[in-house]
């Protein structure tokens, strides 16, 4: 029996992962959704979660009784988790029907290099559950064309790694300005369409590496694989646009659980109208308890991401375009 779908939030320390889980929770339930916190991060004492990995272990103890850093403890803790999957796949289990946002530790190499990560999501797509990544990287990056095709490279060697459907996102994006100057528009940025741009630039920098430059983008031009989404939890339009992709990713925008519950195939237009009504229901509940004015942001928010899923749906081999609502 299907548990539920849910996402795999990934990035560098200091991208915003924990913020974007609270900012998350709330936006999704406004949407009418169960969702649950999973905090997998053992060294993360402040996390507002719902499943907390530190009753199973926790860093500092780690740290402590084994005399280890904080690197090398953090390995033993996803290792010990590795060895104890019951523990989580019974947390899990115990919340049907739930989507679970997951925020996962920081360190690079779990989701490079390291097995541990693979094996803890193996262990949950079994359950089974819909799952794909969301990998957050600092939106500053882009200021600086040789750490950026540096974020670029990890965020292709995560996907290759971890081999799930995959989402980037330019994270802090209502901070970018403040970072410092950008030499492009944000699209080029998150559309990676003139990597050739950046190599002329790197090559004023350092000459001497100008065909390592240029292999490096052709590689990432070659796989063809990333593409950032610009964030800012801030921005409501942003988050939306961001979760539109996640559910197609997924499979919740085609298998999720709608306001109803049914086994049939609805066609687009039956979709739209069953969106309409929820979204109706949920405007006349606030009203209720808030009184009378306008259509609220987060009404508007899941509407205008419900309605970017329409849009990009692909047909089937019939021509037509049916969605599951289960």
């Amino acid at each position: 029996k299907m548990v539920g779908f849910g996402q795999i939030v990934v990035g560098p320390p200091g991208a915003g992962k924990s913020t974007y889980c609270r900012a998350l929770k709330p936006f999704l339930e406004e949407m009418g959704r169960k969702v649950a916190i999973v905090n997998l991060d053992p060294a993360n004492d402040t996390a507002e979660c719902d499943i907390d990995v530190r009753t199973l272990v926790a860093l500092d103890e780690v740290m402590e009784r084994m005399s280890l850093g904080p690197n090398g403890a953090l390995l033993f803790c996803m290792e010990y988790l590795q060895n104890n999957l019951e523990w989580l796949t019974g947390a899990l289990a115990a919340k049907p029907g739930h989507y679970f946002v997951i925020d996962m530790p920081g360190q690079v190499e779990l989701f490079t290099s390291h097995d541990a990560v693979r094996s803890i999501i193996a262990a949950l797509q079994k359950l089974p559950m819909q799952l794909c990544v969301v990998n957050l990287v600092d939106s500053h990056y882009c200021s600086d064309a040789s750490k950026f095709i540096a974020v670029t490279l990890m965020s292709l060697s995560c996907m290759l790694q971890l081999e799930m459907p995959h989402i980037n996102a330019l994270a802090k994006i209502d901070l970018l300005e403040s970072m410092g100057p950008v030499a492009h528009p944000l699209e080029f940025y998150s559309d990676l369409v003139e990597l050739p741009v950046l190599v002329d630039e790197l090559n004023k920098a350092a000459p001497r590496f100008a065909s390592l430059n240029s292999a490096l983008c052709e590689l990432v031009e070659d796989f063809g694989l990333v593409k950032f989404y610009p964030l800012s939890v801030q921005d409501g339009d942003s988050l939306a646009t961001l979760q539109a992709s996640i559910d197609k990713a997924n499979g919740f925008a085609y298998g999720g659980r709608g306001a109803v519950q049914s086994d049939t195939v609805l066609a687009p237009e039956e979709l739209v109208q069953l969106m309409e009504e929820r979204y109706r229901h949920q405007e006349e509940h606030e009203r209720e308890g808030e009184g009378e004015g306008e259509e609220s942001a987060s009404v508007r928010q899941g509407r205008r991401g419900m309605e970017g899923i329409l849009e990009e749906v692909e047909p089937d081999e019939y021509g037509e375009r049916q969605f599951y609502i289960d």
